[in-house]
């Protein structure tokens, strides 16, 4: 089968998140069992921004079996990339199928013309909170653009033939857009195997010799980063009697100037280290290390940062936000509470930095989940069931 996967980025663009390593995940495994996958996309690089595209990229290369196509972004506006010559790219092509990813992007217009044309079967994820996300309510010149938008989030939703969903959360919002029948629900997952080949020694590297929690994301609002830091601030004494850090690993996306300094303002440098734009290897070693990790975001869809941290039985603190709940299961491998409420996430933190047997309790519960439902590989299986349902029908 000729697949075709679009997505606004993907690789070297690690730092975008969870919709580049979807699709990079996807077309892996399907490439595994013999499919001719494409990955067309855009040539960001992400030098510890959303807007750094770089033209020396190759326009084709094949990566781990599967091919990615990259065209050139002309302008962009927040996260919405204009690259005219993708068109040209999947109409010389002709897939057998399209599956876009992250529908509120240029690259999924591209898409829906593409299958409107030459009668392709279209099918669509999101993963990025078409009507939930709170970038939604931002600027004036933001709501504006989002507004303008909608047309394009129609027509894209009417031309697939199926919607994949990643939990029921999600699937409500589309049924706001499309018929039941329309949609599917496919687990996020990850990659074991990608996980367990990279090597780095995160606690030589960055000198770290005693316990850790930890925090994987992008330094914006919406990932509560605020609320973490004045909840260990709130515990900073018993922290530092413990000789405890907490270690946030990420990417500026608006915040992080604000977040160092909440960190002087709080008093709580010594008890912090901060590390912009983590290579992965030095990411997946944090997973190995740290006790646990703690995510107190105020918005997600469907978080792939909590299953990579059970790949190596580690439990997770995290809020009752949106998809949240829907992904990870409060007191079996992780404790959820209220976003934004800072006394019940550093009560939480120090329930798991106490208590041994249940941070080892969660966490064998959440690797169990990884292995058996959301992992990569079952994700692309469930992927590809439905493209052969549609391209037998």
């Amino acid at each position: 089968m000729k697949i075709a996967l679009v997505c606004p980025a993907s690789l070297p663009a690690t730092q975008f998140g969870g919709i580049l390593f979807l699709g990079v995940d996807i077309a892996r495994e399907l490439a595994k069992i013999g499919h001719d996958v494409t990955i067309y996309t855009t040539d960001l690089d992400f030098a510890n921004n959303a807007k750094t595209f770089n033209m020396n990229l190759p326009r084709v290369e094949t990566v781990q079996g599967f091919k990615i196509n990259r065209t050139h972004v002309w302008l962009s506006f927040h996260l919405f990339y204009v690259n005219p010559g993708m068109y040209a790219q999947l109409k010389k092509d002709k897939p057998d199928i399209i599956h876009t990813i992250g529908i509120r992007s240029f690259q999924s217009f591209i898409a829906t013309l593409i299958s409107k044309k030459l009668h392709i079967p279209l099918v669509i994820s999101d993963q990025g909170g078409i009507t939930t996300h709170p970038d939604l309510q931002g600027s004036i010149i933001k709501k504006i653009s989002y507004k303008l938008q909608n047309p394009i989030i129609k027509f894209v939703i009417n031309q697939a033939t199926r919607v994949s969903v990643a939990n029921e959360y999600e699937k409500k919002i589309f049924m706001n857009f499309c018929k039941e029948s329309k949609i599917s629900i496919v687990r996020n997952g990850i990659s074991l195997d990608e996980l367990y080949s990279n090597v780095a020694d995160f606690r030589k590297k960055y000198g770290v010799d005693g316990r850790f929690v930890l925090f994987v994301g992008r330094f914006s609002a919406v990932k509560g980063v605020d609320t973490l830091l004045r909840a260990w601030q709130l515990i900073a004494n018993e922290i530092r009697k413990e000789h405890v850090k907490l270690v946030i690993m990420g990417v500026d996306f608006g915040f992080e100037r604000k977040m160092f300094e909440m960190i002087e303002e709080l008093k709580i440098n010594d008890i912090v280290l901060v590390i912009r734009k983590p290579p992965r290897s030095d990411v997946i070693s944090a997973y190995q290390t740290c006790e646990f990790l703690v995510l107190p975001s105020r918005w997600e869809l469907s978080p792939l940062t909590p299953l990579e941290g059970f790949a190596f039985k580690k439990p997770v603190v995290s809020t009752t936000a949106h998809g949240i709940p829907h992904t990870i299961t409060h007191e079996e491998n992780s404790i959820l509470v209220e976003p934004d409420n800072q006394e019940e996430l550093s009560n939480a933190i120090v329930k798991l930095l106490n208590d041994e047997e249940t941070r080892s309790n969660y966490g064998k519960s959440g690797f169990n989940l990884v292995k058996n439902t959301c992992n990569s590989k079952s994700m692309a299986e469930k992927t590809l069931e439905i493209y052969n349902e549609i391209l037998n029908r």
